[in-house]
């Protein structure tokens, strides 16, 4: 116990096993969704689901531990919303590209974050961007998951006229997320340890009470096998022979790239890591990234990056990397007992990300909001995030607006060299996914 202590730095960042225990297992039971959803969306593309259930495990799994070992880092790992449906539904339905190439794809994307990460450019773009532009991205972050939140748990839904609206309080399982949502509120502001994951719990057993969630027909099942998507991204390396083929890949690059580096800043501010504007260790943390990014695309899986829900454990004192490998091992057991994790649904989730989401949104309060070449583009990210669904999208809206604002108010030389290069790489990026 001692050497786990020192390893992970315990005592310098005030925590304990018994605290990074609870926030392994809060961070795992708010990513443990995409275990089911990630093999429904890849599906679309013809993917066996249980061999993309299992790869979605292996990856999680095996990408959270280098983070955590590596880097110390209390942040999980997991193939990405929204890039996996960009890849079922744009490249391979859209495009008619077969999974096995578009796997490629992102095994070709993995190496290239590689290379850039080792050159370190990653790390000097994530150092050079402004203080003011970080706040933004963290509260921005905690409104996309906060509108998350209140999505799965039916109090958000699509509307034609408005394109959102209130989701019918005649559907029971909206209640479930009620009902979770106040007792893991009260419980925050008594200050009870592990209210978020206290109010989960609740929340499943209301659920079960109720009978809209329903108590698992077995504990134990074996885990799905993965040979059907097992090595087929090196397989289909020759089918990356094509301007087509060239922009996915690029597509991949640019989106894992901008929405990962965006929830490592976010996380790390709300964990309280940064530094003069800094993130310690972010090397360390992006090189983690790519691996986990490259190892996914060999088990057959979407992009790999860090997971915005990690910020559920960090928000019950989660603060090193015993806390990643914690979530590791729990993707690891949800291979065998994954009948239990049904118990645990996006409804019962839900409050975890709405509380989350206001937590984190209190980072707005340290943005200069009365000088309006800073306010605008933070304002932009802030909103961008959660009305474009992309994490990657808000950062592009931002950053292409502050140099800008910033020439405007008079301001231009306090701009660095690599924002420029930011301005003119996110115009590039939209203009990519859009044309």
């Amino acid at each position: 116990m001692n050497f786990i202590s020192k390893y992970f730095k315990l005592d310098n960042l005030n925590t304990n096993v018994r605290t990074e225990f609870l926030a392994g297992l809060t961070t795992f039971i708010s990513m443990s969704y995409i275990l089911f959803v990630n093999p429904s969306v890849l599906g679309a593309s013809g993917m066996d689901t249980g061999a993309v259930f299992t790869a979605t495990a292996l990856a999680s799994a095996l990408g959270t531990a280098i983070m955590g070992i590596v880097a110390n880092y209390p942040i999980g790992e997991a193939p990405a919303l929204g890039i996996n449906a960009f890849f079922a539904y744009t490249v391979c339905v859209g495009m008619k590209v077969s999974w096995q190439t578009a796997l490629a794809s992102v095994f070709v994307a993995s190496v290239l974050f590689i290379i850039i990460t080792a050159l370190k450019l990653r790390e000097k773009i994530i150092d050079s961007i402004p203080a003011d532009l970080k706040f933004a991205i963290s509260s921005g972050i905690g409104l996309f998951i906060a509108f998350l939140g209140l999505q799965n748990g039916g109090l958000i839904v699509a509307n034609k006229s408005t394109l959102v609206g209130l989701g019918s309080l005649h559907n029971p399982l909206v209640w479930i997320t009620i009902f979770g949502l106040f007792v893991t509120i009260v419980l925050m502001i008594m200050n009870v340890p592990g209210a978020i994951f206290i109010g989960m719990v609740a929340a499943s057993i209301f659920g079960i009470c109720t009978g809209q969630i329903d108590l698992p027909h077995k504990i134990v099942s074996m885990a799905p096998s993965l040979a059907p998507t097992f090595g087929q991204a090196v397989f289909h390396l020759k089918d990356i022979n094509s301007l087509q083929m060239v922009v996915v890949v690029l597509t991949f690059l640019l989106v894992t790239f901008f929405d990962t580096a965006g929830t490592l800043i976010g996380l790390a501010q709300q964990a309280g890591f940064m530094k003069d504007n800094k993130m310690p260790r972010v090397g360390k943390a992006l090189a983690s990234d790519s691996t986990a990014m490259l190892f996914g695309s060999l088990f057959g899986t979407s992009p790999v990056g860090a997971f915005v829900e990690s910020s559920s454990g960090i928000a019950v004192g989660g603060r090193s990397g015993l806390t990643a490998v914690f979530v590791a091992i729990f993707f690891l057991i949800s291979m065998i007992f994954s009948p239990l994790l049904g118990v645990f649904t996006t409804q019962v989730t839900a409050p975890a990300l709405i509380i989350v989401g206001v937590l984190m949104a209190q980072n707005t309060a340290h943005i200069h909001w009365s000088k309006l070449e800073i306010a605008v583009p933070s304002f932009l990210i802030l909103i961008g995030m959660p009305l474009a669904y992309s994490i990657s999208d808000g950062l592009a809206w931002g950053m292409i607006t502050y140099p800008i604002c910033m020439v405007a108010a008079k301001r231009g030389k306090e701009v660095t060299p690599m924002m420029w290069v930011l301005f003119v790489v996110f115009l590039i990026f939209l203009w990519v996914l859009n044309f």
